[in-house]
């Protein structure tokens, strides 16, 4: 059985909370991910997996006003529900957790992804929201990161798009897209709104990852949002450094913040592995707001705008009514 649940709130790993409750968030984040044991991948072994290491690295966030972060490790990736809700109670942050298939070079041959119906695959994203996780009784805020691993979505990706879109549909959750380096976005959004998903509660992933404006636009049409959450990254950025890639982004999102699309604009880290911690010489969980904002006030998006981007579309997005 499960318990009863306010009309309007957004789902964190200790339960539903009120919307207004929510302010500056981190969007797209990751605090327990397994990548180095994935078969035939030997290139990511820095885990994220030392509690005492992780609160401290949050604290930098929370003492800058953070108040919420989106976690959108899949089961495939390594999430821990239960771990995730520790981590929370200990810190006092609020974490939202994600649900689904990451992409195909990491769906588990045991989930048997190629097999199964698409709507077996929605009936269990919509158990697992309705009752949580197993024994845990965590209940996952956001579909997603949902992903296709190159320029194009895999017949099996496919069925996960529209499982996803399906529980989406029933469910009015948000949904977040692993959409990189290309403009696959727009075959994820076709394959979404088939199902009859809400496009304008899904986020397209890792949009400075292919820094062109007409794409951008492209998938604003649509009615999707924009997450630019490979910020401290170079990921994108070609030959340029990051911090050279990061005053083009900014340009970018001044430009669209210009043309009236500052309320569909989301900002993070997209932090999955230990050498990107603050411990191990890396950006942290604060970079965002000691180096980027500072950038985007210096490229003349004014502080209204930042707040939307930080606070007021995460909020928006994350609600569930």
């Amino acid at each position: 059985m499960t318990s009863r649940l306010p009309g309007t709130h957004v789902m964190t790993v200790r339960g539903p909370v009120a919307p207004e409750q929510i302010g500056f968030t981190l969007p797209h984040e990751h605090l327990y991910v397994r990548f180095w044991e994935i078969d035939a991948r030997y290139d990511s072994p820095h885990l994220l997996d030392d509690d005492d290491v992780l609160a401290d690295e949050l604290a930098t966030f929370q003492a800058q006003g953070g108040t919420c972060l989106v976690d959108l490790t899949t089961p495939n990736i390594g999430r821990q529900p239960a771990r995730l809700r520790a981590l929370s109670e200990r810190t006092g942050l609020a974490v939202v957790m994600g649900c689904g298939w990451y992409r195909r070079t990491y769906y588990l041959p045991e989930e048997g992804l190629e097999r199964r119906p698409v709507q077996e695959l929605a009936d269990e994203l919509l158990r697992e929201i309705a009752a949580g996780v197993g024994e845990t009784g965590v209940r996952p805020g956001v579909i997603g990161e949902i992903g296709a691993e190159k320029s194009w979505v895999s017949p099996i990706e496919e069925r996960v798009h529209r499982a996803a879109a399906r529980a989406q549909r029933a469910t009015g959750y948000p949904l977040a897209t692993h959409s990189r380096l290309s403009e696959v976005a727009l075959a994820q959004l076709t394959i979404l709104e088939d199902e009859g998903a809400d496009l304008t509660r899904v986020v397209v992933g890792h949009a400075d990852s292919y820094a062109h404006l007409a794409y951008y636009l492209r998938v604003l049409e649509r009615g999707a949002s924009l997450s630019f959450d490979n910020i401290g990254s170079p990921i994108g950025g070609g030959d340029l450094p990051a911090n050279r890639h990061h005053e083009r982004i900014a340009r970018l999102i001044a430009d669209l913040v210009s043309r009236g699309f500052g309320d569909r604009l989301l900002l993070s880290h997209d932090i999955c592995e230990s050498f990107q911690l603050h411990y191990y010489g890396g950006i942290g969980f604060g970079y965002l707001v000691d180096r980027f904002l500072p950038l985007l006030r210096e490229t003349g998006v004014p502080e209204e705008a930042i707040t939307t981007m930080t606070v007021d579309n995460p909020r928006r997005w994350l609600t569930i009514r």
